[in-house]
């Protein structure tokens, strides 16, 4: 069962990251409630961020998915379907490998832009 945290309590976490780009995908997802469970997952220290692998990813999904991961993506392992992945961030050797399959890389704060009502994503920590 998930823990349940204020959204004072988010925002305050909130004040204490640095990096622009973490705050805004944060913010972001504070304003749409359907997202608010990304945001709660983002406020925790950045050790805590999920890291997937493209072994994980390849496994996990089907041909035209979209995948959120609310972490980095890293490189162990191959992807060879067609695929959509939003993620805070990926390892350099993640978005070449990626790339090689011309699946779609998308930022988290870009995809909740996008989809504020967060329909057909797939979640993978």
């Amino acid at each position: 069962m998930r823990e349940k945290i204020s959204k004072t309590k988010l925002k305050m976490q909130l004040k204490r990251k640095t990096s622009s780009d973490l705050r805004n995908t944060i913010s972001l997802a504070l304003k749409n409630k359907n997202w608010n469970h990304i945001a709660k997952m983002l406020s925790t220290p950045t050790r805590n961020h999920a890291t997937v692998n493209l072994t994980d990813i390849e496994i996990k999904t089907s041909v035209g998915d979209t995948v959120v991961i609310p972490g980095k993506v890293l490189s162990l392992g191959e992807i060879s379907k067609k695929i959509r992945i939003c993620a805070l961030s990926f390892s350099s050797g993640a978005l070449q490998k990626i790339k090689k399959t011309k699946s779609e890389i998308v930022s988290l704060a870009e995809e909740i832009s996008k989809n504020p009502k967060a329909e057909g994503i797939k979640l993978i920590r």
